[in-house]
Order: C-alpha cells, then structure tokens, then sequence
C-alpha cells in the first residue's frame, strides 16, 4: 500500500472521505485529526491514488500484524483501536482493526452519533463545564473497562494531553462526569460517577462534545 505525505493528497482524501459518510468514519475522524496537526502521529495508506479502493489510518511506520494490541494484566482486553481500515465501494463498507472502547450507549462508531445534542441541555445546580487535567489520568485509568493496567494508563494520558474532552466539575472543581474522543474522532471514554448519576450529566456533557465537534468541523450524526 502507498502512505500519503502530500497535504494535497491528504486534503483531497479527507473530501472524498466525506462524501462517504457515515461509511468512511473510521478512517475520516483519523484524517481529519492528520490534517489539523496530525498529534497522534498517524498515517494514512492507500492501495492505489487516486483511485483507490482501501484506507487505512494507523500510528506512523507501524507494520500491521495479527497483534492488534492487547492490554496486560488478568484477562486478555482489547485496547483501543490502533488502526483502521476501510474498503470502498463493498458491500461491507469497513471493518475496523481493534476495538474503539465505546464503553457508553449515546456515542457510535466513528465520530459519535449524538442523539439531541442540538435541544440543549441544563446543567445541574453547583455543577460547571470544566476540563480535565493530567492529575486525572489515574482516576480515568480506574474507571475504563479497558482499563486499570499500564498500558491503558499511558493511551489514556496521551489522548487527554492530545484530543479535545469534555469534562463536568463539582463545586470544589473535581470531576464528576466526562467525555474523552481519540485518535479516529470517536468516544473513547464517557463516564459518571455513581453518586452523580440520574440528573442528566452525561447528556449535557455529550451536548457540549458534540458542539465543540461541530465549531472544529467534525461531522456529527445525530
């Protein structure tokens, strides 16, 4: 397959891609995110330019294996994603390389689908928009269900320090409900707390994500 370093190439892949939506997302969340700073170092790859019939995004000068990357400890959980690959014009338009962790029910595959986010939302009282900081990075560790190793510990600091979030705080300023997005666009981790449950943080908290999404002109799918 050919990797594209163009801008041009690049920029030409991430219009055509979008004309595909929502079957291109995988890789198009990852185009985008190359085309605006490329922070995760990414590439993408295609089997022919420019008529080509198969994407794939994937860390740059990564060789792709039948390890798609497995956290350690107790049991064998799959990470996140670290590739993606799409086929055009089939009639399975992409399958993805690697779980994406969607570990909440309102976001999709891809660049999230919404649902409402354009009704607004009310926020509970004593409770702001804020964001997360790398302080957090263990507490987001311990609350993923792809989490609780290493492994995890650093994708999770990585994607904080790299891609927008979302993050709702308490009086005093600590975390209560969250939204992290990733390498391709998608949610990675959506979560909140117990105690905090039942009033409507997660909606607001997805409401934010998906407007801030939208003013960066990432699509998203309501």
């Amino acid at each position: 397959m050919q990797i594209l370093t163009c801008p041009a190439q690049l920029q030409r892949l991430e219009e055509i891609l979008r004309k595909c939506l929502p079957f291109a997302l995988p890789v198009y969340g990852a185009v985008l995110n190359i085309n605006r700073g490329n922070p995760s170092q990414f590439e993408v790859l295609v089997d022919k330019w420019p008529e080509f019939g198969a994407v794939l995004a994937r860390p740059s000068g990564e060789v792709a294996s039948g390890d798609m990357g497995y956290c350690g400890g107790g049991g064998a959980t799959r990470c996140p994603g670290t590739c993606q690959v799409i086929a055009v014009g089939f009639v399975r338009p992409w399958v993805h390389w690697g779980a994406l962790g969607l570990d909440f029910g309102v976001l999709g595959a891809g660049l999230g689908y919404w649902a409402h986010w354009k009704q607004g939302f009310r926020l509970a009282p004593g409770v702001r928009v804020g964001s997360l900081s790398p302080s957090h990075v263990d507490l987001l560790n311990d609350t993923w269900p792809y989490g609780g190793n290493a492994r995890s510990r650093r994708y999770l600091a990585e994607i904080l320090g790299s891609f927008p979030q979302v993050c709702l705080q308490d009086g005093s300023g600590q975390p209560v409900a969250w939204v992290l997005t990733d390498r391709f666009g998608a949610g990675t981790h959506s979560y909140t707390l117990p105690e905090h449950r039942r009033h409507g943080l997660m909606q607001a908290a997805l409401t934010v994500a998906a407007q801030r999404a939208q003013a960066r002109g990432f699509p998203t799918f309501g």
